[in-house]
């Protein structure tokens, strides 16, 4: 901070961080809050034309911090301030923090309402506010003209009002801009915007752009590069606001629906990762162009961009060969962070952007499960978090701030309705919610796009537009779970063929039998198949985590969050039911959306996330599943419902799990020859529900 203050100097606290400190009378209040380290943009180097730098004087006696706090504390407009309130306008209450100057004691607020202030951002998905950092700053300078007395190049006289006005030295120059220096200099009579990119600390800052006279914006993105989807947030650099969204299918899908069948792809065609590289890199453009066009903004105007990614998508979307990744010891070809220049990996933007691309935890655990832990930061808390992200690939990250795990676990494609007979990706026809009733054994269900379950009045009238195509996973588990509780199955997952008798619904196929959910058009069931393919991945999943507890030396965990599109939908209640997830209390397990494309934005907007993340990475222990002994007998312990051996004591508080029982894949009872028909109050009460 200021040099040891005279206890006499005023006390200046900065709000909502707290932050405070004394300085001599005369200090403007920008220099105070950044020796405090409180963020307030300034692209303008204190000249009071970018307006960015605003504050309000909150009035009145603040007796917890021992403040007295008056606009008369604060210096009275100078003729810069005047002239910018006339030209451009000052909302009531504002004053530009690089000409006002303290004259007392002081509670200055630094607005978290407007986009002129850049201190966080906000997503709807989470409501996350992110303190800003970034990489890229705007600097406003004036450069001497030439003079022939002292004949110093155009471009050095700019590097040294650079080093003089905001302390850049040492700038390196990116080669495209040095033959254009002099045409931009002279366009606005000496008064440029220099865009500077410094990332890491010891590393050197780079002039990455030059703009004639006050640009005063600049644009960054953050990109989730998915299997199936590619999510993309335009985010701007200096206010943090997001500016647009968009998502778009991943068109390697048409190389193969999952990545080790891009991989095969890759093996058995010469050009296949040309082809898959460029079709992603197209993707990510026209997403780029999307979003541009929803906020009014030039493509030219973004300077930054951050990227997450399984392991086999960076390793595609950076041009490099992922072969070595689909067979054991499954090696990266690169696991720490990569920087580069947007241009050389084909993306379209400013000639002088930057890339990052998050570290990858292990094999398959890539960039996005980094990103996902940069978001929900189990490193940070004193409590167990699971974090689990369900998809073909599971990634499950276990920890707290003493130690952290991690580990992959094959579930296979059933959750996003693969291997299941009337399965289908989420989409509008598509069944997502399935509730069975406990004594009739009638089912109803919700489909997506329709607002009505399937037993009110005017469904079939209100699902003509959709239709009824499918099920996708949320209702594949939903209805395993629902199917469990009901006594249509047993623990093993095996349908009682006995209750045919009792509905029609239970239907014959073979040595097995099956429940219709849908009797209509297109006949909808589920068949012991699909059941068998839900415990197989749900095992999978189950194990994996064990195996992490295991490591952990823990026999429960104290949160669960699921991160991804798939998790947002799945309800906690019945993921614990059908054993996908460990016994937890049911308020600690959440859905936090797309937590991947979060930690993108996250380390977008603030570079010390950067080096958060990749020291968590470097400390993180990596478990290979297929090697470790115990994990066969933990995958054909976790096939039962909810699991073989573990209790669910807290789930238990809430639901009555039916007793333990087994049933013969024929159907028939071992427990009795006709299961015991149960009360309606018994039934609702094993399903949790009053």
């Amino acid at each position: 901070m200021n040099s040891p203050a005279n206890i006499t100097d005023p006390l200046v606290l900065f709000m909502p961080s707290g932050k405070r400190g004394r300085f001599p009378i005369g200090t403007p209040v920008l220099d105070a809050a950044r020796q405090l380290g409180v963020y307030v943009e300034s692209v303008c180097g204190g000249r009071a034309t970018c307006g960015r730098c605003q504050i309000e004087v909150q009035e009145g006696n603040f007796a917890k911090h021992k403040i007295v706090s008056s606009n008369d504390h604060i210096s009275p407009k100078g003729p810069k301030e005047e002239r910018y309130e006339r030209v451009r306008g000052l909302p009531e209450g504002r004053r530009l923090s690089c000409s006002a100057t303290i004259q007392g004691d002081l509670v200055v607020d630094v607005p978290q309402d407007t986009v002129i202030n850049a201190q966080t951002i906000r997503k709807a998905a989470t409501d996350r506010a992110i303190e800003r950092n970034a990489a890229v700053q705007m600097c406003y300078v004036e450069v001497d003209e030439p003079d022939m007395h002292k004949p110093l190049g155009d471009l050095d006289r700019l590097k040294a009002v650079l080093a003089k006005d905001w302390g850049w030295k040492d700038l390196r120059v990116a080669q495209h801009l040095i033959p254009e220096v002099q045409k931009i200099l002279r366009k606005e009579k000496w008064a440029v915007t220099a865009t500077i990119h410094k990332d890491m600390e010891f590393s050197r800052a780079t002039l990455i752009a030059l703009y004639p006279g006050l640009k005063n914006e600049a644009y960054g993105v953050a990109c989730d590069i998915g299997s199936t989807t590619i999510a993309m947030h335009l985010v701007s650099l200096l206010s943090g606001r997001i500016v647009a969204s968009a998502g778009a299918p991943n068109p390697q899908i048409r190389f193969g629906e999952d990545v080790m069948s891009r991989v095969s792809y890759v093996m058995m065609n010469p050009d296949g990762r040309e082809a898959m590289t460029k079709a992603v890199r197209e993707a990510v453009n026209g997403l780029i162009g999307e979003v541009c066009e929803q906020g009014g903004v030039d493509r030219n105007d973004i300077f930054d961009s951050v990227f997450v990614c399984n392991p086999i998508m960076h390793h595609l979307f950076l041009g490099i060969d992922p072969t070595e990744l689909g067979q054991a010891p499954f090696a990266l070809a690169v696991s720490s962070a990569v920087q580069g220049w947007t241009h050389d990996i084909g993306i379209e933007v400013n000639r002088g952007a930057r890339f990052y691309l998050l570290p990858c935890i292990a094999g398959h655990v890539g960039a996005d499960a980094a990103g996902a832990a940069l978001s929900e930061g189990p490193h940070r808390q004193d409590k167990m978090m699971l974090l689990v992200d369900v998809g073909t690939n599971a990634e499950i990250v276990l920890g707290n701030r003493n130690h952290v795990v991690a580990a992959s676990s094959p579930t296979g494609p059933a959750f996003e309705g693969a291997e299941i007979s009337s399965g289908q990706r989420a989409a509008p026809g598509a069944i997502e919610r399935v509730r069975i009733d406990p004594e009739t054994l009638e089912p109803k269900y919700r489909v997506i796009g329709v607002d009505k379950w399937s037993d009110e009045d005017g469904f079939e009238e209100a699902a003509k537009a959709t239709g009824v195509t499918g099920i996708c996973g949320s209702a594949i588990i939903e209805v395993v779970a629902e199917m469990y509780l009901s006594g249509l199955i047993s623990e093993d997952g095996v349908v009682d063929g006995a209750l045919s008798a009792r509905t029609h619904r239970i239907i014959e196929n073979g040595r097995t039998f099956s429940y219709l959910l849908r009797d209509g058009e297109p006949r909808i069931t589920v068949t012991q198949n699909d059941i068998r393919a839900i415990q197989l991945a749900k095992a999978a999943l189950y194990a994996g985590i064990k195996l992490l507890m295991e490591k952990q030396n823990i026999t429960g965990v104290d949160t669960i969050r699921f991160a991804g599109a798939f998790g947002s939908f799945i309800d906690p209640k019945y993921a614990m039911v059908l054993g996908l997830i460990p016994d937890c209390d049911l308020s600690e397990v959440k859905a936090v959306g797309n937590a991947a494309g979060t930690g993108a934005l996250m380390a977008l907007l603030n570079r010390d996330h950067r080096r958060e993340i990749e020291r968590e990475v470097s400390r993180i222990e990596k478990i290979e599943t297929a090697l470790e002994p115990d994990f066969q007998q933990l995958f054909i312990n976790a096939m039962a419902l909810p699991n073989k051996v573990d209790p669910f004591p807290r789930l238990s508080e809430q639901v009555t799990l039916p007793p333990r029982s087994a049933v013969s894949e024929e159907g028939g009872s071992v427990e009795s020859a006709a299961p015991r028909r149960r009360s309606r109050e018994e039934r609702a009460a094993r399903r949790g529900r009053s």
